[in-house]
């Protein structure tokens, strides 16, 4: 069970997403906006205004944004 809540984990899936694109892709100006987005939506959601992140929650929710994209391409790959 995850200490953040899903849209958070969500956004950050999102932007591993669309950063493995990006770097795939370099130069796509919809994809750089799409990151601006979600690094924003990521670093400013409610949920780190009750408390400032440390080092380690950041790692966390970056693994969690990592796990399930592991686990898709070991489906569909």
């Amino acid at each position: 069970m995850s200490t953040f809540p899903d849209d958070l984990v969500r956004a950050q899936r999102e932007w591993t997403v669309t950063y493995r694109r990006l770097a795939e892709r370099p130069g796509r100006t919809e994809l750089r906006r799409r990151l601006y987005r979600l690094s924003a939506q990521t670093f400013f959601h409610p949920c780190w205004h009750r408390r400032r992140p440390a080092p380690e929650a950041w790692w966390e929710l970056r693994e969690l944004g990592r796990a399930d994209r592991d686990a898709d391409e070991r489906r569909h790959g």
